[in-house]
């Protein structure tokens, strides 16, 4: 029997992991499997002694195209009752950096389309290098699941009025408006943000780990700070449960305008 292929890909060289998305024929969609494997591949890395930072990317055309809307978002009511809100404290994709003991940075290196989920995971990265014509968009706006978490990570980056317009318009916006926005470190030419991520990861593994460990603690705490505060204050809301958040999802894989909504 063929052997199954990983949805995540691990490799380590020269102190410097790489964590590979590896579902490209479908954009790296995130589904519960592929989440359970992503935290796998993350919890290796913060245990691997060989390794003192890791770069995560997608195989493919995208770094990742957010969630898998076949699988996880059109499901009937009782399945989506008995699934946590995706936006809220406790989900499984949420948690994916925060599993942690060794506090070990993590470049996000990005190209083709972030979206949704995906964009939150990179947010969630200590550095974020993009290919230029990268796009991002907060996916949950149109949907009707709200942008706040991803507000709350971009205003935690110093994104200031950019993260109040794409968090309420729900636009796709480029790599270089995310540059100029201060959430990109370095833009990369056309399929080079996997070099550029480790010409920037060969810098910080030159330092001594320990200094380098803390200021990611430290980074991480105040970035999630805001985000945790949104989370409890949004956690009554569970808009995955909405009419509109049904007909959104409805709307897109049967690729058709949404509407007309019903504020319910």
């Amino acid at each position: 029997m063929a052997d199954t292929i990983k949805l995540v890909e691990y490799s380590c060289a020269e102190r410097i992991a790489t964590v590979a998305l590896n579902r490209p024929e479908k954009l790296n969609a995130f589904t519960d499997c592929l989440t359970r494997e992503l935290a796998s591949a993350l919890q290796r890395f913060d245990q691997d002694g060989s390794a003192d930072l890791a770069i995560l990317c997608g195989n493919g055309r995208a770094f990742s195209s957010g969630a898998d809307v076949q699988q996880e978002q059109l499901l009937d009511r009782q399945a989506l009752e008995r699934s946590r809100d995706p936006m809220g404290r406790g989900h499984p994709f949420a948690e994916l950096l925060r599993r942690c003991e060794h506090w070990k940075p993590v470049i996000a290196a990005v190209h083709g389309y972030v979206l949704g989920m995906a964009l939150g995971l990179a947010l969630e990265c200590d550095l974020v290098v993009a290919e230029e014509g990268t796009q991002f968009q907060i996916t949950e706006t149109p949907r009707g699941l709200g942008g706040y978490r991803h507000w709350a990570l971009l205003k935690a980056r110093g994104a200031a009025a950019f993260a109040d317009e794409v968090s309420l318009t729900g636009r796709f916006f480029s790599a270089e408006e995310a540059r100029a926005a201060g959430i990109v470190s370095r833009l990369a030419p056309r399929a080079m943000a996997r070099a550029v991520a480790a010409e920037l990861a060969a810098e910080i593994v030159k330092n001594p780990p320990l200094g380098v460990r803390e200021t990611v603690r430290i980074r991480r705490w105040h970035t999630s700070r805001l985000a945790d505060e949104v989370a409890v204050q949004t956690e009554g809301l569970k808009l995955h449960l909405t009419v509109d958040f049904g007909e959104a999802v409805r709307a897109f894989a049967e690729k058709r305008k949404p509407g007309p909504f019903k504020a319910k």
